[in-house]
């Protein structure tokens, strides 16, 4: 009898504490499914033109320490990480490569105009299958791959302030990591 009468509070009481623990999750620290697991076949036309704009070759080179950044035209947080995009594609013995998401060629091109082309090479990704496939869940996105291993997710805009304090000592421990 006195269970039936606290029931409502204690129903409340678990969906309340439920909510709370959400409040303080980060949805940055979600694992990804990827990590440490070969990268997901890819073929890519280039923003402009014909031809292959990004292939699972690219993206494999032995002994390079890839960067695949995942943005749009339309994403604000994309513009806010390009100085940190620029700070990374001069890192010595560091590919950087973009791949627009469900964006609008002419945009993208107009995009990267305007802030600047930090990348490498630049594919399209009209329909986000690709995207799929590497397990984005929005832009952007950014994955460093050693030997054709995934080895970090970023998800969100990365910072200059993280260059310097994150990412250029786990690339520095990357390179000097036993090439097998």
């Amino acid at each position: 009898m006195l269970i039936k009468r606290f029931l409502p509070l204690f129903i409340f009481l678990g969906i309340f504490i439920a909510f709370m623990t959400g409040l303080f999750l980060n949805p940055r620290d979600i694992p990804s499914a990827l990590i440490n697991k070969p990268v997901p076949e890819l073929s890519l036309p280039p923003l402009q033109g014909a031809g292959i704009g990004l292939d699972t070759a690219d993206v494999t080179a032995p002994g390079t320490i890839i960067i695949v950044n995942f943005f749009a035209s339309w994403c604000g947080p994309c513009r806010v990480e390009h100085p940190a995009l620029d700070r990374l594609s001069k890192i010595p013995g560091v590919k950087l490569y973009g791949i627009a998401y469900k964006d609008r060629p002419a945009n993208s091109l107009i995009f990267l105009k305007t802030y600047g082309n930090p990348y490498d090479k630049t594919a399209a990704d009209l329909k986000g299958r690709n995207a799929i496939n590497w397990g984005v869940t929005g832009t952007p996105e950014t994955f460093f791959i050693k030997n054709g291993i995934i080895r970090y997710q970023h998800i969100g805009p990365l910072y200059e302030a993280q260059i310097d304090s994150d990412i250029r000592p786990m690339i520095l421990k990357l390179q000097q990591e036993d090439p097998s």
